[in-house]
């Protein structure tokens, strides 16, 4: 008897969570389209849709219809409730803290950005610092003090095994330190650390919708080089993963990287290394803590109209990541590249090199370079992997309890106007 109890309480989970995935997937939908999205019958969709609405998890509301549609009865939709509670999103890296206040339905709510110089952590413990612009967000909402349900970080690094901070982080003074023992114990709520580039990888699955089923490696190139997999969903239990791809080693004893080491991938193909090399300054000479993208833009302009230094700094940067490339794909079957960030517009200066890296190695002649996607702007597929990676993790949390007496009271805060947003 207690089995069967366990056994339906699960069946009961796993039901509720499809529910919420499929919305969380594909935004408003009808009972009917639920139903074909999750394999639920439509008396077990019923049940576990009154239940979640009952909760105050989702909500419904009337389908919006034009022309013929709009003749009889207007369509019910289901949608994930705003007025279940908020996330907070904070992402950091070498030049800015970026904080976004998310409601439970995937809307911001209220964001703010401030710099972030070499000097912030040596000045300001980590902990110290995130819990100050942690508790300024959460100040600014009215009801988000008692409907936060998570606090998730987006870093720069390597993290700890416990994923309480960083071994490693090109941000000054950021590793080292335990900060998500401290907000925890201070705001009530779970925090988490995800790597960039993971959520970078991930990010992507959600804004384009084509890479469910291919393996896909998503690379940063700007002041670091970073890298995301994805692999095919459900192809194996961790559908994305954060590497160093920037910290390989390139030529051993090489340039120095920004990590102290010398001849990493970085130290070729990133900005700073690209500076360096545009301008003849010795490979050794410890990198530039930041390159202005004016700087950027000169060395791409001088490099198209043929001047030297600057066509070989390109050169040497597309080497680079096209050594790392067929490394990757003489371990991984890739289908897919994604290249993000400021240096996808010196992309055609780089191409070359690239190919010339890849086909240095077996697999890369035999595979050759798997297509290319540019994507100028990283910051909507990393805003986007940490905002569903921590929702979903949300979603799962909902599946199995029901809300809190306090977060219901968000529905008559939100019809009454409360709330900030920017």
């Amino acid at each position: 008897m207690t089995q069967r109890v366990a056994d339906t309480e699960m069946i009961r989970r796993q039901n509720r969570q499809l529910v919420l995935g499929a919305l969380r997937r594909h935004g408003p939908l009808s009972r009917s389209q639920v139903a074909t999205a999750t394999g639920l019958s439509n008396a077990t969709l019923t049940a576990i849709a009154s239940e979640l609405v009952r909760d105050g998890i989702l909500t419904e509301q009337a389908e919006p219809v034009s022309g013929a549609k709009a003749r009889g009865r207007p369509a019910v939709q289901l949608s994930l409730s705003r007025s279940a509670g908020f996330v907070l999103l904070v992402e950091i890296d070498v030049n800015r803290c970026r904080l976004s206040l998310v409601d439970y339905a995937g809307i911001l709510i209220d964001r703010v950005e401030s710099p972030v110089g070499p000097t912030l952590f040596s000045q300001m413990a980590p902990a110290e610092y995130f819990a100050e612009r942690i508790g300024m967000m959460i100040e600014r909402t009215q009801g988000a003090h008692c409907a936060l349900h998570g606090v998730s970080i987006s870093v720069q690094g390597i993290l700890e095994a416990g994923g309480t901070g960083l071994q490693w982080s090109p941000i000054a003074h950021l590793a080292g330190h335990d900060f998500i023992g401290p907000i925890e114990r201070q705001f009530g709520v779970p925090a988490r650390l995800f790597k960039r580039g993971r959520l970078m990888a991930d990010g992507m699955r959600w804004v384009t919708s084509d890479q469910g089923g291919k393996t896909v490696a998503t690379i940063f190139a700007g002041s670091t080089l970073g890298m995301g997999l994805t692999f095919p969903i459900g192809a194996s239990p961790q559908t994305d993963l954060g590497t160093e791809f920037g910290h390989m080693i390139h030529v051993p004893g090489g340039a120095l990287c920004r990590c102290g080491a010398r001849g990493c991938i970085e130290a070729y193909a990133g900005d700073y290394a690209i500076l360096r090399t545009a301008y003849a300054v010795p490979e050794h000479t410890p990198p530039a803590s930041a390159v202005p993208p004016a700087d950027l833009q000169k060395i791409m302009a001088d490099a198209r109209h043929g001047e030297r230094n600057a066509r070989h700094a390109f050169t040497l940067a597309g080497q680079a990541i096209g050594f790392g490339i067929n490394r990757l794909i003489s371990l991984v079957e890739i289908d897919r590249i994604v290249m993000l960030g400021p240096l996808t517009a010196a992309y055609d200066l780089m191409e070359t090199g690239l190919a010339e890296g890849v086909a240095a190695s077996l697999m890369g002649r035999v595979r050759g370079l798997p297509p290319v996607d540019l994507v100028p702007d990283a910051g909507e597929p990393i805003y986007r992997g940490l905002m569903m990676k921590t929702l979903t993790g949300i979603d799962t949390a909902f599946s199995g309890r029901t809300l809190s007496p306090a977060t219901h009271s968000l529905e008559t805060d939100r019809k009454s106007g409360a709330g900030s947003t920017t």
